[in-house]
């Protein structure tokens, strides 16, 4: 059966889905979708095509839609994503992952976790993580306090990590039953003298996971590009080589656990756009020991442009493709590692997020 492209694209103004064959060279655009609410991130089930898309705002309030069509309709659920009465009200679904066994995992805002059995229709506070003894402490970055990685391992549903900022990666070997955090090596620059390796507190920005090795983690931070090879239990830099120590997103090559993907900032107090305005994904084909900047078909002058933690992904196929999105709605794509980049969309809103779903058929 022919190879099938999808590219599920969450924006300020509703997700949408860019159709290609296996050479991904042609592309089009659907869309918006989710009556226009801003998605933050849209994920799907390689296995059977469901799509779903976590957003909202104050007004809307938090909801998860859902797509099994393939995003010709949706609907949508925000039954029990909701704190007990008399907590802050959630504003918006953040972040989507879907475990090994099927639950699917949602971040919110202000920062929690919320778990779902039954593909999205009803949604399960995990009350542990927000009770963490750390919990008084969080604090919230410039998008606000909000839980927007969600790792969870490949094979063992018991156990997960989470990003937070501002507070750091926790981790649970027991299904969400209990936390700990996972910030040792990572700085936190802006504390002072003396008290800038915490416990946590920290503020991550991306995680990712090596192909084949779930205890090989990347995380590219607030301060510092790093490495972990014991899931989280010690991080060691891996920034030397790179044009800032700053940046959102991290992508892991889908086969190759020592090959990573990055888009560095020019930094959190320069602009947040792309280094020297030349625009470059920079590649680790050794787990951070060297990086090379790919900047081929990318725009070499006046790229101020931003990429946010979530805007950037790889899809399975061989070689494999990456994509980002940035924050002035251009749709970048290289279907051979990075080597070469086009340009495949234009003029969409903010893009917030970058999914590649590759099916057949």
């Amino acid at each position: 059966m022919a190879t099938r492209m999808m590219l599920l694209v969450g924006t300020k103004k509703g997700a949408f889905i860019l159709e290609g064959d296996a050479a991904r060279r042609d592309w089009s655009l659907r869309g918006p979708f989710c009556e226009t609410w801003p998605i933050n991130q849209v994920i799907a089930d390689p296995k059977t095509g469901t799509i779903w898309a976590a957003g909202g705002n104050e007004w809307f309030g938090p909801a998860v839609w859902r797509s099994t069509d393939g995003g010709a309709s949706w609907t949508h659920s925000s039954a029990g994503l909701a704190y007990a009465a008399g907590e802050t009200p959630i504003k918006s679904a953040w972040s989507l992952a879907l475990g090994p066994t099927g639950t699917l995992w949602a971040g919110v805002e202000p920062a929690g976790l919320f778990r779902s059995d039954d593909g999205g229709d009803n949604w399960t506070h995990v009350t542990a993580l927000t009770e963490h003894p750390s919990r008084a402490d969080w604090q919230p970055g410039g998008g606000g306090m909000i839980l927007h990685g969600i790792l969870p391992h490949p094979t063992d549903p018991d156990r997960l990590w989470v990003a937070i900022s501002v507070a750091g990666v926790f981790a649970t070997e027991d299904g969400g039953a209990s936390w700990a955090p996972r910030n040792r090596g990572t700085r936190q620059d802006y504390a002072p003298e003396g008290e800038r390796y915490p416990e946590h507190g920290q503020c991550v920005h991306a995680l990712a996971m090596g192909a084949g090795n779930p205890d090989r983690l990347y995380q590219q931070n607030h301060c510092g590009m790093y490495r972990s090879d014991d899931g989280g239990r010690g991080w060691t830099s891996i920034e030397a080589g790179l044009p800032s120590s700053f940046g959102f997103p991290a992508v892991a090559h889908p086969r190759d656990p020592d090959t990573l993907f990055l888009l560095p900032l020019n930094g959190d107090q320069a602009g947040r756009f792309m280094p020297d305005a030349a625009a470059a994904v920079w590649r680790t084909r050794d787990a951070g020991a060297s990086w090379q900047a790919l900047r081929q078909g990318l725009p070499q002058a006046s790229a101020y442009f931003g990429v946010l933690r979530q805007a950037m992904a790889a899809d399975t196929l061989e070689p494999a493709g990456v994509y980002f999105g940035t924050s002035g709605g251009a749709l970048f794509a290289s279907a051979d590692e990075g080597e070469a980049w086009s340009c495949i969309a234009e003029h969409l809103p903010t893009i917030l997020s970058v999914e590649a779903l590759v099916r057949d058929g």
